[in-house]
């Protein structure tokens, strides 16, 4: 079955553009031309993925995201203008898994795309493997991690990730009080050829962190090693 996707974009141009060579490779594509439309139909009809812009009538990206976060935890990839590097770091920090930068390469934009599902996939096939209990659900303490279900939990109370942060968490938890480096992180979320910038992983990090402590005001389980990387305590570590 075709993953279905949702492009969202006040630019006529990219709409058609964008959506012919997503329905080229094999994708389903919805469109909408402002967030007030796609949000309702993304709320009715969930997409297995959404491409938005940022700027646009009636209801922003941001706005948009922050909205279908409530709910969702669908992935999610921002179109950014070129030197806009605030909303492109607002937007990470409030959820969304990629970004792209205008003017972009459609097969830029088709490899992301790929990428994400193949993370899913990823995930399933993780979730379905035989003979190990491991494969299908991840314990560290107070964390548990289902990659079947796309379920975490800390202190028995669901936590909403997104696949990017599911991922980092997930690639964290496995080895607890080793340090992974960005790149590492980098590697094990979008895989080894795709290239994103250190800073989005931080903010990734700060939105894992602000989830878990919605669940729990002291979690302070993710330690931040300056110049080096990020690793998962068992114990409560400072922040």
């Amino acid at each position: 079955m075709a993953y279905r996707i949702a492009l969202v974009d006040d630019d006529r141009n990219i709409l058609t553009s964008v959506s012919m060579v997503l329905e080229s490779e094999g994708f389903q594509v919805t469109t909408y031309r402002d967030g007030v439309d796609a949000l309702r139909g993304l709320t009715a009809e969930p997409p297995d993925l959404a491409v938005l812009d940022i700027k646009m009538p009636r209801m922003d990206g941001i706005e948009l995201l922050q909205r279908l976060r409530e709910k969702s935890g669908m992935p999610v990839i921002f179109l950014t203008s070129k030197d806009d590097e605030v909303d492109e770091l607002l937007g990470l920090r409030m959820g969304a898994d990629d970004y792209i930068k205008k003017p972009f390469s459609q097969r830029l934009l088709i490899e992301r795309v790929r990428s994400i599902f193949r993370r899913i996939e990823a995930q399933k096939a993780s979730a379905a493997s035989p003979g190990t209990a491991s494969a299908t659900s991840l314990a560290r303490g107070e964390l548990v991690l289902d990659p079947a279900q796309h379920l975490c939990l800390w202190k028995n109370a669901p936590v909403n990730l997104t696949v990017t942060e599911f991922l980092i968490i997930q690639a964290l938890a496995q080895r607890p009080g080793h340090v992974k480096s960005r790149d590492q992180l980098i590697d094990a979320a979008y895989g080894e050829h795709i290239y994103v910038d250190d800073r989005t992983i931080d903010s990734h990090i700060k939105r894992l962190r602000k989830k878990f402590r919605e669940v729990d005001k002291d979690f302070s389980h993710i330690e931040t090693l300056y110049g080096v990387g990020y690793k998962y305590n068992e114990t409560n570590a400072a922040a």
